[in-house]
């Protein structure tokens, strides 16, 4: 077996179904079951999968394995969003959990991570483990198989959405329970008269985050809430380009609608539109929430090093404090422990909040959103923001890079670095990921590999588009020679 093509990259391992094969998920399962063996670690495992037409057939398969090995398995009856594993794992106490997607990659893609116990992404010392172990599978005698069982994991998990949702919605959102005026999980947004429209995009999300907005009492349109295993033919990547209609929908002045929603294929990220902005850029999303938040609560911020500095301008403005990390909702997650931390994020559409499992989660942020946008229009909350700390904008683009000559590429950036960028002397240099290059001006330039794809990212924030596509250039022109 090879295992070389096996490799754990920012969120597990996510390839096309050439190299994505049953021998070679097998082996992950086992070397998964060795290493919660080895860790002492006999509770059930959940194995939780995407829409696609091959994640049953390959959540079976790791299933058998970790009966195989001894562990009792507890799968969904139907495909679920990652989330809901996460969730699934700390509420039942499990000793980890996989979820079968290659979330909002083509169809001809699939992937798997493993969760630990704790619910939040594991840590490279954890997926290292379990690269050390990859190994064709065992099998325990057959009277010391484990079993496999269905299970229902979007109640408990909508339960908890709705009891934390309602604790942030009252101002109670430590759990304290000195406001005790409705019932701690009944959210009711009916008075409201909202209309959602949710794109599902095909995915996992279809009758999981629908439901739990209609759940709140809202009126939702849905869209592409059927399963398609191919997703229409396209990635389920919420970008905004791949949802014209929900935002020609919103934006429409004559349609009901006043928020749309949308997330990706395995539904663990959140895209927002709204009627003036259209497609709400993920760091507006992220300090608008941030903002709210801080109404009812206090704490700081975590924020990936390419993820806006508007949150850090919000979190001065309450007297509160942020902290960067890597790309990679792992490193958010471990910062939101380490420090307490309010909410957690990243410009791709991950977040959580404190009080929730540590994974990102868009079934929990939709509701949250709707909850938000019914206390005040988001677009409106957006606007004070801007007004107060000043207009921020950001985008990225990529250069075509094979994986392994990405480590070159960037030990050889070491030495390109220049003292100007488009003009504007360069003040300081972030290495937390990649190389960020922070401008006298305010605004940043940041060169950093994708964990996911056979690109290096290029990302820039400055305080018009003119001046981000400048940057975006200048970044462009920085790498591409060095490829």
């Amino acid at each position: 077996m090879d295992t070389d093509a096996i490799t754990f990259g920012t969120d597990g391992w996510r390839a096309t179904l050439e190299e994505f094969t049953t021998p070679r998920v097998r082996t992950v399962g086992q070397a998964v079951a060795t290493y919660l063996t080895d860790e002492g670690r006999t509770a059930p495992v959940v194995i939780g999968y995407d829409a696609r037409e091959t994640s049953r057939g390959f959540a079976e398969e790791l299933s058998r394995v970790l009966c195989a090995n001894g562990f009792d398995v507890l799968l969904p009856e139907r495909d679920r969003p990652t989330p809901l594993v996460a969730h699934a794992i700390v509420e039942r106490d499990l000793a980890g959990g996989f979820a079968v997607t290659a979330s909002h990659n083509p169809p001809e893609y699939n992937g798997v991570k493993f969760i630990p116990h704790t619910g939040a992404p594991a840590l490279p010392a954890v997926t290292d483990a379990i690269a050390d172990r990859l190994a064709e599978p065992r099998s325990l005698p057959e009277r010391d198989h484990g079993t496999v069982r269905e299970v229902d994991l979007a109640t408990p998990h909508a339960d908890a959405a709705f009891e934390l949702v309602s604790s942030i919605t009252r101002g109670d959102s430590n759990g304290d329970g000195e406001n005790e005026d409705q019932d701690e999980d009944d959210l009711d947004l009916s008075d409201t008269d909202l209309t959602v429209a949710y794109d599902a995009m095909h995915g996992s999300g279809r009758g999981t985050t629908d439901a739990a907005l209609e759940r709140a009492g809202l009126t939702v349109d849905r869209l592409r809430c059927e399963r398609d295993p191919t997703f229409g033919g396209s990635a389920p990547e919420p970008a905004a380009e791949n949802l014209t209609e929900l935002i020609e929908l919103v934006t429409d002045p004559d349609s009901a609608p006043e928020l749309g929603l949308a997330n990706d294929g395995d539904a663990d990220r959140l895209a927002v539109v709204t009627p003036d902005r259209g497609y709400l850029d993920e760091n507006l999303f992220f300090a608008a929430l941030y903002d709210y938040l801080l109404e009812s609560d206090a704490g700081s911020a975590v924020r990936s090093v390419s993820t806006t500095y508007l949150i850090d301008r919000v979190a001065e403005a309450h007297g509160e404090t942020v902290h960067e990390v890597p790309v990679g909702f792992k490193w958010v997650a471990q910062a939101m422990a380490d420090h307490d931390a309010l909410v957690g994020g990243e410009e791709s559409g991950g977040f959580t909040v404190r009080g929730h499992v540590r994974e990102k989660d868009g079934v929990l942020m939709a509701l949250l959103a709707a909850a938000m946008h019914a206390a005040e229009p988001i677009d409106d909350r957006v606007d004070r923001l801007l007004a107060e700390h000043g207009t921020v904008v950001q985008d990225k683009t990529s250069v075509a890079c094979p994986d392994d000559e990405k480590a070159r590429v960037l030990s050889d950036l070491e030495t390109e670095i220049p003292d100007t960028v488009a003009e504007t002397p360069v003040a300081d240099v972030n290495t937390a990921d990649g190389f960020k290059l922070l401008l006298e001006d305010g605004s940043w330039l940041l060169v950093r590999p994708s964990g996911t794809e056979p690109v290096l990212r290029v990302y820039a924030e400055a305080e018009t588009d003119d001046r981000v596509q400048t940057l975006l250039v200048a970044g462009t022109e920085l790498v591409e020679p060095l490829v």
